[in-house]
């Protein structure tokens, strides 16, 4: 079954299955709908620290930061609220197209919600690349954000329902893999294009072109996972799935069980409406909280305004890139630690780990930032070894969030939600992180102006609650087939609570 709790499970099953070159291509072509996510958050950021873009769109803001008097607040050279709608826009448009991507996922299969993000981004990517003015840019940006949203409720899915249950922590953590070398790339060319006078910013605009059509294409080559075919009734052409997909003859008692999951299903005719209903709590609290938390450690923050934000500290324009595009390497590198280590040490382990690393660097960065700037954001001349210390623990930062919160923000959900509410609760989740995207982009450089250096100790705080958040209530999912996933929650401490009495299959309600 799907993990729901309208069907009875048994602890211990172990499915047959192989992790196959054919199911390991697949898993790596479909992870690739991170790249356009990955490239959006590293590129938009390196844009706006680029003259000629600034100077072109928001001229404001260019004449703010160019001041060179030392009376200049550092904290508030970026604040503007048109400037970071540029940013956050696309995080607003990517939570409505989540939404209404759910009904494209569960009706089309999710290669149709793939191809869809591909090609919204594309269209969005060739109107920034060209855009002449405000409008336009914005117009863009919504249309990346509709890509975005796609692609983010879709592919994290699929790659949940592809895996095999014991490779699936590290082959969903591709996903988040792609979005983090999608940010390295986009480092990477923001760091060259800003030395091209005029239209470098085009060029990182544009190319975003290049991972949306990856995503297309790749999308016309990847089979529809078992569970969606049997969702839409072609059991015949399942089956065959499951057996390429696992790379064994004998599936039979894991498709016997993913059609007793789909006819389950089936009777909760309106799944945003059950959703809400007391067996379906634990997974409605983690699609709200973990997304939530995962952009309350701050991390995004880092990624899309780390060129800002080294500017911020001294750093000159291309000092600033270099410094974006090393924390890129980082957080790639870290992300691979990840991959070979979460379905051996498993997911509360990392969630953990990574959340006391970085409340301490929060704290030590807080406490580097408000000694050297204080109150007033005026450094005076800051030295060589004060620069190169919040660089390194900006890296240790975001090497902790890259093996924890980062992968684990969009594995964790994508496997605990049973088949019934899989779909309108994957749209939750990605809806509260681009909720949660979007504030912290639009209120970020205000919050940097009026907080100053206690920016980071707020964040310090919620990665403190999201720490003991994960280690009262969630459960480990390490090695356990999707389908069994009911039997963690009965087995909690806290969540098994509301597993008592449960109606059998005949008297669910149809909603």
């Amino acid at each position: 079954m799907a993990g729901g709790v309208i069907v009875s499970a048994t602890a211990g099953k172990d499915y047959p299955g192989n992790l196959t070159l054919h199911v390991f291509i697949t898993c790596v072509i479909a992870a690739t709908g991170g790249l356009i996510f990955g490239y959006d958050l590293g590129i938009s950021g390196g844009v706006i620290s680029m003259d000629d873009f600034l100077k072109k769109f928001f001229p404001a803001v260019y004449r703010k930061q160019s001041l060179v008097h030392q009376s200049v607040n550092q904290y508030c050279a970026f604040d503007s609220q048109i400037l970071t709608l540029f940013t956050s826009s696309l995080y607003l448009a990517a939570l409505v197209s989540s939404i209404f991507a759910s009904y494209i996922t569960r009706k089309l299969g999710r290669r149709a919600s793939m191809v869809a993000g591909g090609v919204l981004f594309a269209v969005g990517a060739i109107l920034n690349g060209f855009a002449q003015n405000l409008a336009m840019l914005i117009i863009g940006r919504l249309l990346l954000g509709f890509g975005v949203g796609s692609a983010n409720q879709s592919v994290p899915i699929y790659l949940s329902e592809v895996a095999p249950h014991r490779y699936r922590g590290g082959l969903n953590m591709m996903f988040q893999l792609s979005i983090t070398i999608g940010i390295l790339v986009a480092d990477l060319l923001n760091y060259f294009f800003a030395k091209i006078d005029g239209w470098g910013w085009r060029l990182s605009l544009g190319i975003a072109l290049v991972p949306a059509l990856i995503i297309i294409i790749g999308s016309f080559f990847l089979p529809e996972t078992p569970n969606s075919l049997i969702e839409r009734d072609h059991h015949e052409k399942a089956k065959e799935k499951l057996i390429e997909l696992r790379g064994v003859p004998n599936v039979d008692e894991e498709f016997n069980d993913l059609i007793t999951a789909s006819e389950a299903a089936k009777l909760v005719k309106n799944s945003w409406r059950n959703i809400i209903k007391r067996q379906y709590r634990p997974h409605l609290v983690m699609a709200i909280c973990i997304p939530m938390f995962q952009q309350l450690t701050g991390m995004n923050v880092i990624v899309f305004y780390a060129p800002v934000l080294f500017r911020t500290i001294g750093f000159k324009n291309q000092a600033s890139l270099m410094s974006a595009l090393i924390t890129g390497i980082i957080n790639s590198l870290a992300t691979v630690v990840s991959i070979f280590t979460v379905d051996k040490v498993g997911r509360r382990a990392l969630y953990l780990e990574g959340s006391l690393q970085m409340f301490i660097c929060q704290l030590v960065v807080a406490l580097a930032i408000g000694l050297k700037f204080g109150v007033n954001g005026n450094p005076g001349d800051l030295p060589t070894w004060y620069a190169v210390i919040v660089v390194i623990l900006i890296c240790i930062f975001v090497a902790g969030y890259a093996w924890s919160w980062g992968p684990l923000g969009w594995l964790v959900p994508s496997e605990i939600f049973p088949l019934e509410i899989r779909s309108a609760a994957q749209s939750i989740t990605v809806s509260v992180n681009m909720i949660f995207t979007f504030i912290i982009a639009q209120v970020f450089t205000a919050m940097l102006c009026h907080m100053k250096f206690g920016l980071f100790l707020f964040f310090a705080f919620f990665i403190m609650v999201m720490g003991l958040f994960i280690y009262y209530l969630l459960p480990e999912t390490k090695g356990v087939p999707i389908e069994e996933m009911i039997t963690v929650w009965k087995n909690h401490p806290y969540w098994r609570k509301y597993y008592d009495d449960l109606p059998s299959p005949k008297q669910v309600e149809l909603a």
